[in-house]
């Protein structure tokens, strides 16, 4: 049954969201991986206000790598938690230079042995920069595809497996972002807009409104 849901999930997720696109800006991989973890508990929106500055001052991993870490902390403050993210983005800088030639590696092995990278900025990286089939799971993947009764736990990497096996390998990037943006726009945590949602017929949510 959760595989004829998904197909048909799936169908409308991506006819509303024909062509969906990461929101967080950057023109290389390693920028990327750096906007991804600065994104933690922040909006994209803030992310590439801050990033625009920062993007034009450091452009390769040894520039990360050779941070002072007290200037780059002031210089990502606004995205909160920045003393956690420069230490990430620089140790994860220094691995990259050490070990990878300062080139951001295409796998999920290689890229989860980077300080601060989880599976989830993982699979960001691979799809967005790669365009590798991935699912990454944020705060609006694991809430829609529980609420939608697709998945069934609150474990990122138990949702992103049960995900890949609902859905063909082929759709897992649009899916997962088309699922971001539904999460943002529609299925919102505190007042989801359940009368607008394409997805209303589908939904296993038992607390979903009927106005």
């Amino acid at each position: 049954m959760a595989m004829m849901d998904s197909k048909k999930i799936t169908e409308l997720l991506l006819k509303k969201y024909p062509h969906p696109k990461i929101a967080l800006k950057f023109s290389n991989p390693l920028e990327l991986l750096v906007a991804t973890i600065l994104s933690a508990q922040c909006t994209d929106v803030r992310v590439n206000v801050v990033t625009e500055r920062l993007f034009k001052k450091y452009k390769t991993a040894k520039d990360y790598a050779n941070a002072d870490i007290k200037s780059f902390e002031q210089e990502i403050r606004t995205t909160g938690f920045y003393k956690n993210k420069a230490k990430m983005i620089i140790n994860a800088a220094k691995k990259l230079v050490s070990d990878f030639g300062g080139k951001i590696p295409s796998t999920m092995e290689e890229l989860t042995t980077l300080p601060g990278v989880g599976r989830k900025t993982a699979s960001v990286v691979l799809s967005a920069a790669f365009n590798i089939p991935a699912i990454a799971v944020d705060t609006h993947v694991l809430r829609v595809s529980n609420r939608l009764g697709l998945v069934k736990s609150e474990d990122p990497e138990k949702i992103e497996m049960q995900l890949r096996n609902l859905i063909p390998e082929n759709k897992w990037i649009d899916f997962s972002l088309a699922l971001i943006l539904h999460g943002r726009e529609t299925c919102k945590a505190k007042k989801p807009l359940c009368k607008e949602c394409v997805l209303y017929k589908q939904c296993k949510w038992p607390e979903k409104t009927k106005e």
